[in-house]
């Protein structure tokens, strides 16, 4: 490959090591060496070795039938009876159990011809076994045999059948076929043998009578293994003789092929030194090495060629041996020589030699010829002595230091890595790929290197060397190299013959390089250098084309230098080489990431600036991304080689560009879309921002130091605000159509199931905040890696989400209402008759008490609607988690707090609370009225209407509305008379006019209105600036649905609040006591009594027994609808209603004026407590066998109410003047508390980073207790529901803690003497409301400065856009 010259290393020979002497010892061999090794030489040298081996080859033994003389006539035996004789006496021993069985087995075997033993495949002899297996299956011979036992019947009955066999069909005179009984018979005696000793039986003594029987009958010593037709023939085996044929020489048929011969040529030159090319000559080569070895000489390697001497010993050491072995091979095939009888002129060799290492020789080579019997030279004769072997002239050897060899080239290590090269190259070609040299290859060059005593390291390190030159040459591939390199340090397996070869089976790892010549160390040296600049020069060919398309694999090039260069010993490297490659791999790895870019730019950036569109710039970024994501994948395991990261310079290179390109880019497809008055689609652009975002992501973690090139959220978020703005328009138009499809029905899976309560809620809700969810979650997909954004991002959709679920509420509060509103049959009946008619009907439908109520038939579309209402407070909390939106508040007020211009707020929350009314017009019959308030702006829009209070003229409704506004606006309360039939009667009317200008403190304010007939009614106003905040806008959705299902609580509730009343009534109270309506009609002629009649508790319980069943047929037609937690909140509103009733059958509302009510006797105190009970008892509904509170909960109950309802009998009648004692303490207590916290909430005592004080000041005082009116709720305080909790947590505990004389008071206007105490405590509450107004103008002055505050054309908000309160 001409790539290899393009990283060029400086070559540098490697330096002289020295010895232990310290002077440096060249590592060159001492054996002369040609400069060259010639073809010729190398072939012919070769096919010496293949030649020898092929005369030294073990020969091959051939069998052949001889014609064998014909033996003397024999006479057979005359008379059985002498034979049986040698059975005489073993009448006592028993043939063994079952013996008959196995024999005619045995027998039947013969027949089959599969018997075992030899010589009984014979036709005669299958003959004779047929006549006497005939005879043998008889069943009287059968249970003979089975009860005797006896041998000898079984021999005459064998005897005569094979007299019978044989005899049968000749003549009289013809007498030769005896000799075949004699020999059938001693066959069987020999069956019987075999048979005994397969059954194991211990009977020696027969046995042996039975071979004395055999060798009797076999007196000629006849062969019973031929058959009778091979009796003239003999087996012998002889040598084949050597054809000197290239068809039978394997090994020289392997030269050819390595060197191209044909067999022609091969013959030829064979034909032609075959006379030189002899055994004889070998073995002379053989006693001039072993003499060269000995004397040393030239011929051999010498102590010089080794860097120790203790290496050169060990060698030689072992060299003796396998010299030993080599000559008792040759002897083995040639014995001839072994008295120097050869062909060859070798003169005798001297009887002993001449040094210790021929002693050691010799001695080898001795005790090799006398080991018979151990040998693995089969045929070695052991008379061979040493002494018959003859050397030439030893004067004339040491004479000549240049050796002289016929097998041995005078450099054998050349000759042998000339011929290594041609037979890489020949497998090369031929080869099938399972290893780069074939077995013929290597079992060739295994005899070339036991033939020229050449070691194993340095077999390997030649074959190192030539595999480095064929790389070099460009011949064989890296992968080839490897397995070179692989092979050479790997151990071979121990052979069963190993060839006499030093260290044959250890690998080149394993033989410590002291031992190797220095030829050898400093050769695999040099190999190693050569072969680590060419790999390091293919690996740079390879790395810089790793960012093409189909980059070509370094795995190959790097398991090279990892495993066999860098992790070897004899390698060794400057620092200063490392850092150059390094440093060159660096820059080409640059410059091919750089043409990879410029190539993705060409293919997906237009040269045309008009045609550029973000989809270009995702294309751009995907094929970078791709690429790097490729290239990191792909050296996932070794990111790093040669100290350079191609991941890591492929980032570093392309991703600067690719930054720098996509800002502009981006900035000019942006400025023409402006320019064109187009619109990107939103689509691309958040494709754009994925893409870019994980090159950033690439970017951070592979360059930690470098920034980015631009801010990639500053530059795209415009598409998301355009996003943001589109699903907020559409949020609303969502939210009616929703409503517009819901059919408001229960889903149940199956008609007639019982749903569950997450099956009570209907599709309008669920796809509203599923479209809130998936909006939010939309947002978070995109990865906007900026904290800020998605602050604000979160901020505006919340927004929209508050719009749309206000919107939601409207809708539905309409609808139920309507549903909730509508006339009962008997109302449309009853509407056609007269007035006379219907307070007559109204009448005596008050006083049949008898009479069953009907329950108020609910729509189920209702209570879904109610359900809806629940279940999206429950997923409006989710939605807040899920937004994070604490966290969002506290980034934007950490990002904007110091720098937002503060600005006037564009709308107003007013919270209008319609407290009480108090000395309304009568409009019943009856001198009450049911009155309840509608509000409504000047324009006549309907804002709101509170529920119905029945039968009173000082009604407390105690309901709260929200308006927002942007400017002042006039509310008009309207006071209406509910009737049950025909139209409602105008009871009043009022204004009040709402600037936020005159709230710009923002500290709540009441406000007595006159009506324009007769009487008064108390607000409470706050208000509250609407502001663009996360926690305002989910606090005002909160609001919303707070504020529709209180409304659709009471709208359920006032359905039932009406017979509330009548039972717990006063008109209910007398009549229990006075035993009904007759003796109520007689006491209104008598004297009021001061003694009530008594009362059973059968009579107290019966008297509430018609609104318990009212409540339970009414809960009965809840629970099939409603949840768990909206009949929960519908049951404690209820209570409510109950507690109220209670109330006012005790005290009158509260008021500065005196009151006609009159106290209850202890009688109908009693009667009315014990109705509490027995109504705490019902709405708890405690099962008493497990106590399981299977309604109201017990703390719930127990509310502030039900405490001072508790707390009252302890006032109720104690004396004027205590009571106005008490209260008169309870209101210096709640005074100096007020004071208290004042002064703690001063400037002198706050913190610089608290609260203004008028946050925390007590407001203006009420006028029962002269405390604190408590600040409305805030819709800050409603954004979630664990804020609603705490705060109303918060409010118990704060009515428990403030100790209130209200009932005192409430009391007292049932006592026409304390009016006076009233009139002073109304004056006392004005002042006191006066006070407080300048001091929270005092305190809004100090913290604002004087002449900044609303009343003097200041600002409304102070920092953080908070308003001053």
């Amino acid at each position: 490959m001409s790539s290899r010259s393009a990283y060029n290393p400086n070559r540098r020979a490697g330096s002289l090591q020295k010895g232990p002497d310290g002077h440096t010892r060249n590592r060159t061999s001492s054996r002369p060496r040609a400069p060259t090794v010639s073809y010729d030489d190398a072939r012919s040298f070769a096919l010496r070795i293949a030649f020898l081996n092929y005369l030294l080859q073990p020969r091959k033994k051939k069998k052949e039938y001889v014609t064998a003389p014909k033996p003397p006539p024999r006479v057979h035996t005359s008379s059985m009876g002498e034979l049986m004789k040698d059975l005489t006496g073993s009448g006592s021993i028993k043939l063994p159990h079952n013996f008959r069985q196995f024999l005619e087995r045995r027998m039947s075997g013969v027949l089959q011809g599969i018997e075992r033993l030899p010589g009984f495949s014979d036709a005669a002899v299958k003959r004779t076994f047929a006549e006497a297996y005939t005879a043998f299956t008889a069943k009287d011979f059968q249970k003979s045999i089975d009860k005797d036992r006896k041998v000898e019947p079984l021999v005459l009955i064998f005897y005569s059948a094979a007299t019978k066999a044989q005899g049968r069909g000749k003549p009289p005179e013809d007498h030769s076929w005896k000799f075949l009984v004699d020999r059938h018979l001693a066959m069987f005696i020999r069956l019987l043998s075999s048979v005994i000793k397969d059954l194991g039986s211990e009977r020696s003594e027969l046995i042996g009578r039975l071979n004395t029987l055999e060798k009797k009958l076999m007196t000629n010593d006849q062969n019973l293994y031929l058959d009778t037709n091979q009796q003239d023939h003999t087996f012998v085996e002889k040598e084949i003789p050597l054809t000197y044929e290239i068809k039978d020489m394997h090994m020289v048929q392997t030269v050819g092929k390595i060197f191209g011969m044909p067999n022609s040529e091969l013959q030829e030159e064979i034909d032609r030194n075959m006379s030189a090319w002899t055994e004889d000559n070998f073995l002379k080569d053989l006693k001039g090495y072993q003499f060269r070895l000995s004397a040393g000489m030239a011929g051999t390697l010498r102590k010089q060629d080794f860097d120790l001497d203790e290496s050169f010993e060990e060698w030689k050491r072992h060299e003796g041996p396998h010299l030993a072995k080599m000559f008792a091979e040759l002897l083995t095939v040639r014995p001839d020589l072994k008295a120097g009888t050869g062909t060859g002129n070798d003169k005798a060799l001297p009887l002993r030699p001449t040094s210790m290492y021929e002693d050691q020789a010799y001695a080898d080579l001795s005790r090799m010829l006398s080991e018979t019997a151990d040998s693995p030279i089969s045929g070695f004769d052991p008379s061979f002595s040493l002494g018959s072997l003859s050397l030439d002239d030893k004067a004339s050897i040491r004479s000549v230091d240049e050796p002289s060899y016929t097998f041995i080239p005078q450099d054998p290590r050349t000759v042998y890595k000339m011929i290594l090269k041609y037979a890489m190259s020949y497998d090369q070609i031929h080869s099938d790929g399972s290893s780069f040299l074939s077995e013929e290859t290597n079992e060739f060059l295994v005899e070339l290197s036991v033939r020229w005593r050449i070691p194993q390291f340095t077999r390997q390190v030649v074959l190192v060397e030539v595999a480095t030159h064929k790389f070099l040459d460009q011949e064989i591939s890296a992968e080839q190299v490897f397995d070179s390199l692989d092979f050479v340090k790997t151990p071979l397996p121990e052979p069963k013959k190993p060839p006499p070869i030093y260290l044959y089976t250890s690998s080149l790892s394993d033989i410590d390089p002291s031992k190797w010549t220095m030829v050898d160390f400093a050769g695999y040296q040099q190999a190693l250098r050569d072969l680590h600049e060419a790999m390091l020069r293919d690996l740079y060919t390879l790395l810089i084309q790793c960012y093409e398309a189909k980059p070509p694999s370094v795995g190959v090039v790097m398991a090279v230098l990892m495993n066999h260069i860098w992790s070897d010993p004899s390698f060794s490297q400057r620092p200063e080489d490392d850092a150059e490659f390094t440093q060159q791999l660096k820059n080409g790895l640059r410059e091919a990431a750089n043409n990879a870019y410029r190539g993705f730019l060409d293919i997906n950036i237009p040269r045309n600036q008009e045609e550029w569109d973000f989809a270009n710039v995702v294309n751009l970024g995907k094929g970078v991304v791709g690429l790097a994501e490729k290239i990191k994948k792909r050296y996932r395991k070794n990111p790093e080689i040669m100290g350079v990261s191609p991941f890591k310079v492929l980032v570093e290179t392309t991703f600067p560009s690719f930054e720098e390109d996509t800002h502009e880019i981006i900035k000019r497809v942006i400025d023409m879309a402006k320019q064109r008055n187009l619109d990107i689609e939103l689509q691309d652009g958040f494709d754009l921002y994925k893409e870019l975002v994980e090159i950033r992501k690439i970017h951070l973690e592979s360059l930690p130091n470098k920034p980015f090139a631009f801010h990639i959220e500053s530059l795209l978020e415009g598409f998301v605000w355009k996003w943001i703005q589109n699903a907020e328009e559409k949020m609303t138009k969502f939210v009616e159509e929703a409503i517009k499809h819901d059919q408001f029905k229960v889903r149940t899976r199956h008609e007639g199931d019982i749903p569950t309560d997450e099956e009570r809620h209907s599709h309008s809700i669920i796809d509203t905040f599923a479209l809130f969810n998936q909006t939010v979650d939309q947002v978070y997909q995109l990865g906007w890696n900026d904290e800020v954004h998605i602050a604000r991002f979160m901020t505006s959709l919340s927004k929209a989400f508050a719009a749309g679920i206000g919107r939601y509420c409207e809708i539905v509060d309409v609808q139920f209402a309507r549903e909730m509103e509508r006339q009962s049959a008997q109302e449309v009946a009853a509407a056609s008759k007269t007035t006379q008619e219907r307070f007559f009907q109204y009448a005596k439908d008050a006083w049949n008490t008898k009479e069953r109520i009907e329950p108020f038939q609910f729509y189920p579309e209702s209570f879904v609607k109610f359900n809806n209402i629940e279940y999206a407070m429950q997923a409006l909390d989710k939605l807040e988690k899920l937004m994070n939106v604490d966290q969002c508040a506290e980034i934007l007020e950490k990002i904007d707090g110091p720098k937002q211009v503060i600005k006037k707020p564009a709308h107003y929350v007013f919270t209008i609370k319609i407290v009480e009314g108090e000395d309304l017009k009568a409009c019943d019959p009856s001198g009450t009225s049911d009155p309840y308030v509608v509000l409504g702006d000047e324009y006549q829009k309907r804002l709101a209407k509170t529920r119905v209070i029945p039968r009173t003229l000082n009604p407390r409704w105690d309901e709260s509305v929200d308006i927002t506004v942007s400017g002042p606006i006039n509310i008009i309360a309207t006071i209406w008379d509910h009737d049950m039939f025909g139209e409602h009667d105008f009871v009043g009317r009022t204004s009040l006019k709402l600037d936020p200008v005159h709230f710009g403190d923002y500290v709540p304010r009441e406000f007595w209105l006159d009506l324009d007939t007769q009487g008064r009614i108390l607000f409470r106003v706050t208000m509250e600036g609407e502001r663009d905040d996360i926690q305002f806008h989910f606090g005002k959705a909160f609001r919303h649905l707070k504020r529709t299902e209180r409304d659709m609580v009471r709208k359920v509730t006032s359905k039932l609040t009406m017979h509330i009343n009548a039972s717990l009534s006063h008109e209910a109270l007398r009549g229990l006591l006075n035993k009904g309506i007759a003796a109520s009609m007689a006491s209104l002629w008598k004297k009021k009594q001061t003694n009530t009649p008594a009362v059973t508790a059968a009579e107290i319980e019966g008297a509430l027994q018609p609104l318990f069943n009212y409540f339970d047929e009414n809960f009965a037609i809840m629970k099939q609808t409603l949840t768990d937690a909206t009949m929960m909140a519908v049951m404690t509103r209820l209570w409510k209603e109950v507690l109220l009733a209670i109330e006012n059958l005790l005290v009158p509302p509260l008021s500065d004026k005196p009151s006609t009510q009159k106290a209850l006797t202890q009688a109908e105190m009693d009667v009315v407590y014990r109705w509490l009970e027995l109504l705490f008892a019902f709405f708890n509904a405690k099962d008493h066998e497990t106590g399981e509170v299977l309604g109201v909960p017990a703390d719930v109950l127990k509310s502030p109410k039900w405490h001072e309802l508790a707390s009252l009998n302890f006032f109720y009648f104690d004396s004027t003047e205590n009571l106005i004692r008490t209260s008169e303490r309870m209101v210096a207590a709640n005074m100096e508390r007020a004071k208290q916290q004042a002064l703690q909430q001063s400037p002198a005592h706050q913190n610089r980073l608290s609260a203004p004080a008028s946050l925390g000041g007590p407001p203006s005082a009420g006028f029962g207790s002269l405390g604190t009116i408590r600040r409305g709720k805030s819709i800050m305080m409603s954004r979630n529901l664990g804020t609603m909790r705490r705060a109303k947590e918060e409010k118990r505990k704060e009515m428990q803690a403030d100790p209130s004389d209200d009932m005192i008071m409430r009391i007292l206007r049932m006592r026409p003497e304390a009016v006076n105490y009233l009139k002073e405590r109304q004056r006392q509450k004005e002042r006191m409301a006066a006070r407080q107004q300048a001091a929270n103008i005092v305190r809004q002055s100090v913290h604002q400065g004087w002449n900044s505050g609303p009343a003097f054309g200041g600002q409304l908000y102070g920092r953080n856009n908070l308003p001053h309160r």
